[in-house]
């Protein structure tokens, strides 16, 4: 394994540490329920998705129209 593979690998573990952590100190420190966490993530997973599919739907037009515009001109 590459001195790379190995500074990625330990980057993406600790930033998952790094996130338990932080829903941890929410849920114990804070007193948030884990419905209403639940209910954070599904929200954020929504929007997360909802974003992506707007970037899917702008590109597709973006390089349709482009298609369209380039075989027009030939």
């Amino acid at each position: 394994m590459s001195r790379a593979s190995r500074r990625f690998y330990r980057t993406i573990v600790l930033a998952v540490l790094a996130m338990a952590s932080l829903i941890w100190v929410v849920i114990d420190q804070f007193g948030i329920s884990q419905q209403e966490m639940t209910e954070l993530f599904l929200g954020t997973v929504l929007i997360a998705v909802l974003v992506i599919i707007c970037a899917a739907v702008v590109t597709l037009l973006w390089v349709g129209l482009r298609k369209l515009l380039r075989h027009g001109d030939d």
